[in-house]
């Protein structure tokens, strides 16, 4: 089988479990739903490795560039647009990403989501965001990717929205559906642009003609079609200052919060900047505000994760900084870096996530860390799991993400110059990352235990009561779904456990896709992608700088988890309450920690900038200028003169026969008159 024939069955596969699900919901109830929408997404990992065994067969120079096309969709104007997909070896990584992490986050909601109201219509909408995220990363062309672009926007909105009967998930919805619509807007536009002078819209087309098109430095037209392209990546990644969706997205279940942060929609922005490489190459100003906006999220997301007490919300922006480093990455020319990060953060993010959802399982849906202690002896594998994690996001070695992260600033610092801020300020939002992570680890997880962890110890679970709506009295839907939280804690559900043991273990041993310049298997593995296939100009690190970054990394990962150790470990590990310690510094810093706490006002800001003068221009349409313009002078005034028009025809309709003849007869005598006079 070849590659593309695989791939296209990795495409067919989860659409296939979807619209099984969708149409036989009726039919397919409880577990029979789960397996078979993890079923089709593991069929689909299956077909993924297929298809990189037989591209690894091809050792021909470029032959490792495939695409395949089912049909030819439009051809007009001498644009043609073909249903067709790009085999290669950066949309593999993508697709053993996205299939991988998905068949498992499909495991673990096997059991996380058992007794929900909408079981199967959740396992329905999974499938469909893994089918909307493959069409996205195996696109043959900008068309396709628009397209699958727009699906994953959809997909999404039905994910975060998913307990509609909660005003906060459709309002995180639409808001998270909106935001990602500009980024749409962007996208398009830059496409079009960009069209426009190559003429094409098939990727490796374009790309093989950029430098002839563009010009050896690129233009003006190339720029801005690539910082229109950029705003749809900074939306869909949750870049500012796009970026105030994702903490409202925690909103959807704890596997869709999975899903959304490590294997699809937030990574699609660093695809795109990496698969538009050849582009990017061209423009240095495109580089440049691709490095500091992925700069200034790291830091701005790393801040307020620091304050933030809800579980879910601090882990979601951990994400938008890691993401922050893979944008500064792929604009800086870290390919191989950023690539390579994108996976090992795919592994202990989900990890993360998922270790996170059985905590809140066991706290009957409750959040905030406050609320939270103790659960180190209550459950030890959610604990383990937490705490591996953590170290691979901390970047402490030999966990994944030290490896991956401190290879990205290895080759920022290798460039020297103004790159040196950059270089600077990735660490210092690694130290955030460190104690941000472990404030979380001490405060759910050490200390006197909370009355869940209790009662888990004694080997009893906590149930909450009925969460019910107070005015119908309905059941409403909450974190562990219905009936209980018995099946949703990982010490309880092998397969919750299951895919949690395994994450753990790529988290630990993921490292091993990029040792640098020891064991870098991911990098030879891209290398037609980002060298010998098209423009070629990534950046290697010399021996130096990444000897030095990983051992400021170990050191900086390790202050990290120091400081936390003092201001929340230490105290919880005595005996005192998480809270108390934490008001006193709180108290010494209330100015910087309300900024923090209020998310630097991004919100605000965007409130009064943009939403309150539409919604005062949508006012002022509607009650001005649509009831005096619209409805007065243009509809009333035309409907006027109709109605004075019909009162005159109206009045000649006599209905007397002698009129209507006299009106004949003074007809035939003028045209009588008139033709007489013309003779």
């Amino acid at each position: 089988m070849s590659p593309a024939e695989a791939a296209w069955i990795v495409l067919l596969l989860p659409l296939l479990g979807s619209v099984v699900l969708g149409l036989g919901f009726r039919v397919w109830r409880g577990a029979q739903a789960g397996i078979i929408g993890t079923a089709s997404v593991g069929l689909a990992f299956v077909f993924t490795l297929v298809s990189l065994i037989s591209l690894l067969g091809r050792k021909e120079e470029g032959t490792r560039q495939i695409t395949s096309s089912l049909y030819e969709y439009v051809n007009v104007g001498g644009v043609k647009v073909e249903l067709s997909i790009l085999v290669d070896p950066l949309s593999l990584v993508m697709l053993m990403v996205v299939t991988g992490v998905s068949t498992l986050i499909h495991l673990y909601s096997l059991a996380y989501m058992r007794g929900d109201n909408g079981y199967t219509r959740f396992f329905s909408y999974l499938n469909f965001f893994v089918f909307s995220m493959l069409v996205l990363v195996l696109a043959g062309n900008f068309v396709l990717l628009i397209v699958g672009w727009g699906l994953v926007g959809a997909a999404s909105y039905m994910l975060i929205s998913f307990w509609y009967r909660r005003n906060t998930a459709t309002t995180a919805g639409i808001k998270a559906f909106v935001i990602n619509v500009v980024g749409d807007i962007g996208l398009v536009l830059g496409v079009i642009l960009l069209l426009r002078h190559t003429g094409t819209v098939d990727f490796l087309e374009a790309f093989h003609g950029a430098k002839e098109t563009f010009g050896e430095h690129g233009n003006g037209s190339l720029t801005a079609g690539l910082l229109l392209v950029m705003v749809g990546a900074f939306a869909k990644s949750a870049q500012l200052p796009f970026h105030t969706w994702l903490p409202d997205a925690m909103e959807g279940p704890t596997p869709v919060s999975s899903l959304i942060h490590a294997a699809t929609m937030v990574t699609a922005g660093v695809y795109l900047i990496a698969r538009l490489h050849p582009f990017m190459e061209l423009s240095q100003t495109a580089q440049t505000v691709g490095m500091v906006v992925g700069c200034l999220t790291l830091l701005v997301a790393g801040t307020i994760g620091l304050v933030q007490t809800d579980l879910k919300r601090v882990i979601a922006y951990s994400t938008m900084s890691q993401i922050g480093y893979m944008i500064m990455g792929v604009s800086a020319g870290a390919y191989f870096a950023s690539m390579f990060h994108l996976a090992t953060h795919a592994f202990f993010k989900a990890l993360l996530f998922m270790a996170a959802g059985s905590v809140i399982a066991a706290m009957a849906s409750e959040q905030n860390l406050d609320k939270m202690g103790g659960f180190k002896k209550a459950m030890p594998f959610t604990y383990g799991a937490f705490v591996i994690g953590g170290l691979a996001l901390s970047g402490i070695p030999p966990f994944s993400g030290f490896f991956s992260k401190d290879e990205i600033l290895s080759v920022i610092g290798e460039q020297g110059g103004a790159y040196w801020l950059l270089y600077v300020a990735g660490y210092a939002g690694a130290f955030l990352t460190a104690v941000y992570t472990w404030r979380m680890i001490f405060r759910a997880f050490w200390g006197p235990p909370v009355e869940q962890a209790k009662e888990l110890e004694g080997g009893h679970l906590y149930h909450a009561p009925d969460h019910r709506n107070p005015a119908t009295g309905e059941l409403e839907d909450t974190e562990v779904g219905f009936p209980g939280p018995e099946h949703h804690i990982a010490e309880r559900a092998p397969a919750m456990k299951l895919a949690m043991g395994t994450l753990a273990l790529l988290a630990i041993l993921g490292g091993l896709l990029g040792i640098p310049k020891v064991l870098t298997p991911l990098e030879k593995f891209l290398e037609p992608t980002f060298e010998a296939g098209l423009a070629g100009h990534a950046v290697h690190p010399g021996n130096g700088i990444i000897i030095v970054g990983l051992v400021i990394g170990t050191i900086v990962g390790a202050a990290g988890i120091y400081v936390a150790y003092l201001i929340w470990g230490k105290p919880l590990s005595q005996g005192q309450p998480a809270t108390t310690h934490s008001s006193k510094w709180q108290a010494k810093f209330a100015p910087v920690h309300r900024f923090f706490l209020n998310k630097w006002y991004f919100d605000e800001l965007i409130d009064y900038a943009i939403v309150r003068p539409v919604r005062w221009f949508g006012r002022f349409a509607h009650d001005t200028f649509e009831r005096l313009v619209v409805g007065g002078a243009i509809v009333g005034g035309t409907s006027g003169a109709v109605r004075g028009a019909s009162a005159l025809v109206r009045r000649l309709q006599s209905g007397y026969m002698r009129a209507y003849s006299a009106v004949v007869l003074s007809g035939l005598a003028v045209l009588l008159v008139y033709f007489l006079t013309q003779s």
